[in-house]
């Protein structure tokens, strides 16, 4: 494997793709090592996965500035990829985003094995030049530097013979301005005192069940109110039972479908905004780090006269 790239291609890296990698990855290790299990029978641990997907985006004459990503079913029997999967995600992608290309594949290792041609072999067709986007999981404190690395191909003659191999080339983090303006707005809805995510997400279970014990209590104050006025022990109140008489209409609205659809549909929605949020967030987290990785290297850089890596 070549130490640097000839090819004089400029690449920029969004967070979004280091943080889907991410994800993906860590969903795949829970899924081999779901917790607790059979405590008789002490299962050694799964050996790290290695997920696999495509990246997408736009290339500029020579800058090629990757946007998002896609995860991939890759096929352990014949080593490669779900080509169907593949070509159909693809057309789905296309329809939101009839801009972006598919620019090439991702996985997770420590570095580039010799399978991992193969599969980029295969996606040449799609993508004359595709890049390879490889992030190492494994947590190295003493590192420094962000644990992705960018490979192209290039053709190198050893020993004679024409061969395929992997180079590394350089990479900036880029984000353009919706993404800041996004980033930054969510990053700014945190607790007044400066409370974590996990913090803020305690509290709001904690209002909801609030509120729920004292809707508890009042139908509980209602109900042994109604029980006592029909055993005569109070006297009747009509415009009381009017009011509750109403309220009681209400309940065959709640449990029709329509409204179990509209609860689900709902409910999802909340979902996926507080998801979103937290995402965001996190990509916003991980912006500030690069950035503050990048003052680093410049002023590290005009001392000692290397060049940043990022």
């Amino acid at each position: 494997m070549a130490s640097s790239s000839s090819s004089g291609l400029t690449f920029k890296l969004h967070p979004l793709v280091m943080v889907n990698i991410s994800d993906h990855y860590t969903r795949v290790k829970s899924q081999m090592n779901p917790p607790g299990g059979d405590s008789a029978a002490v299962k050694a641990p799964a050996p790290p996965p290695r997920v696999y997907g495509c990246v997408i985006g736009v290339q500029r004459g020579r800058t090629v500035e990757i946007f998002n990503s896609f995860e991939l079913l890759y096929d352990s029997a014949t080593d490669s990829l779900d080509r169907a999967f593949l070509l159909k995600k693809q057309e789905l992608y296309k329809k939101v985003f009839p801009n972006f290309y598919v620019l090439g594949w991702y996985s997770t290792g420590s570095d580039a094995e010799e399978s991992d041609m193969h599969i980029h072999k295969a996606l040449m067709d799609i993508n004359e030049s595709p890049v390879y986007v490889l992030l190492n999981p494994a947590i190295n404190h003493a590192q420094k530097d962000l644990p992705v690395t960018i490979y192209e191909s290039e053709m190198h003659v050893i020993d004679g013979i024409p061969q395929l191999i992997f180079v590394n080339s350089s990479y900036t983090i880029e984000t353009v301005e919706a993404e800041r303006i996004s980033v930054d707005h969510v990053a700014h809805l945190k607790p007044s005192d400066g409370g974590s995510a996990a913090t803020q997400l305690a509290a709001h279970l904690t209002s909801i069940h609030s509120a729920i014990k004292m809707l508890n209590s009042r139908i509980r104050v209602l109900h042994h109110y109604l029980v006592a006025m029909q055993k005569g022990e109070i006297p009747y109140e009509n415009s009381l039972l009017r009011q509750v008489s109403s309220l009681l209409r209400r309940l065959p609205a709640i449990e029709s479908e329509k409204f179990q659809d509209d609860f689900l549909m709902e409910y999802s929605d909340t979902l996926l905004i507080t998801y979103l949020a937290m995402f965001t967030n996190c990509s916003s987290t991980m912006n500030e780090l690069v950035e503050k990785f990048n003052t680093a290297y410049d002023r590290h850089s005009r001392r000692g006269g290397r060049t940043a890596f990022i």
